[in-house]
């Protein structure tokens, strides 16, 4: 599987088959001042065979901007999608059961023997209930800026909550990114297994996964 990191929280995974799957489409006209990625419908496009939705903020919900005819999975029902097994985990935008920003979705994301796990702008630590209804997924995408999403702290315990083999942060602040959110480096700092290998694509396979954990940071390919 590779998995490449368009920015913010959006990823484009493309199983061994040639299929696609995007998370969290951003619209960088809704953010013109602060999310400066490359608009999703800049030549040459995009246009996956699938796409997850945690929650409908226009910084992950931007559907529009795709071509094609995608499949929009935006609630938690377990499904099957061009070759893709997607289910979610319910949880919530803050720490106010969603009081303060509304729900969101954790998505499940197994092909190619590998399950992927994208928190979305999970706001809070996990319930033992969702960590049991998550598992032990090989590859975790992790917000870690903090003020929208969880911060460096609470990502540290929801990543050992976890123990995935590779993890991803997302959704901190960058020379793209300007929100008023941290940077990965509060995350990183102190662990073990830290990677800059400065490129914004990895590709995976599941008997090569390390036996240690691996944190790698991507750059942003938009």
């Amino acid at each position: 599987m590779k998995i490449k990191w368009l920015g913010h929280s959006c990823f484009l995974l493309t199983a061994a088959s040639g299929t696609t799957l995007l998370t969290d489409p951003y619209d960088t006209a809704a953010y013109r001042d602060t999310l400066l990625y490359r608009s999703l419908d800049e030549p040459p496009g995009m246009s996956p065979d699938v796409v997850t939705i945690s929650h409908g903020h226009a910084d992950h919900g931007n559907v529009e901007a795709l071509s094609g005819t995608p499949e929009i999975v935006s609630t938690p029902r377990p499904r099957r999608a061009a070759g893709f097994n997607i289910r979610g985990v319910e949880a919530f935008h803050d720490a106010e059961r969603g009081a303060l920003r509304g729900d969101n979705i954790i998505f499940l994301i197994e092909a190619d023997g590998m399950t992927v796990c994208h928190l979305g702008d999970l706001g809070h630590e996990l319930t033992p209930e969702q960590v049991g209804a998550i598992g032990s997924p090989d590859v975790l995408l992790i917000p870690v800026g903090g003020n929208f999403t969880i911060g460096a702290a609470e990502a540290t315990r929801v990543w050992q909550q976890l123990s995935p083999a590779i993890t991803i942060p997302m959704h901190y602040r960058n020379d793209k990114c300007l929100f008023k959110i941290d940077g990965y480096e509060k995350f990183t700092a102190g662990k073990p297994g830290v990677e800059t290998p400065a490129t914004s694509e990895i590709e995976l396979v599941k008997e090569n996964l390390p036996s240690s954990p691996k944190i790698i940071v991507l750059e942003p390919a938009n």
